[in-house]
């Protein structure tokens, strides 16, 4: 197995992971425990990581990469407008 497809599961899971966290940020529609800007963060790295991937050739990370982006992204613009409703 490469590198680039243990990555890419890597990739993935923390998507779902993350895609788990969107859905109960929308079914409670609060935010506790956690700071918004630090997943804001991980979510610029991970935009980075679309552009590093495919310059190192490694297209299933990038495939993964883009779905866990997209939980992150996700998860941020949530937080920050349940945020503002308070």
């Amino acid at each position: 197995m490469s590198g680039d497809l243990i990555n890419a599961i890597f990739e993935l899971g923390g998507g779902i992971l993350c895609w788990l966290n969107v859905r109960r940020l929308l079914k409670d529609r609060i935010v506790k425990g956690i700071s918004w800007p630090v997943q804001a963060f991980f979510a610029s790295w991970g935009i980075w990581n679309l552009y590093y991937y495919p310059s190192l050739g490694q297209y299933f990370s990038l495939y993964g990469g883009i779905f866990l982006v997209a939980s992150n992204i996700t998860w941020v613009v949530l937080a920050v407008k349940f945020r503002e409703n308070k």
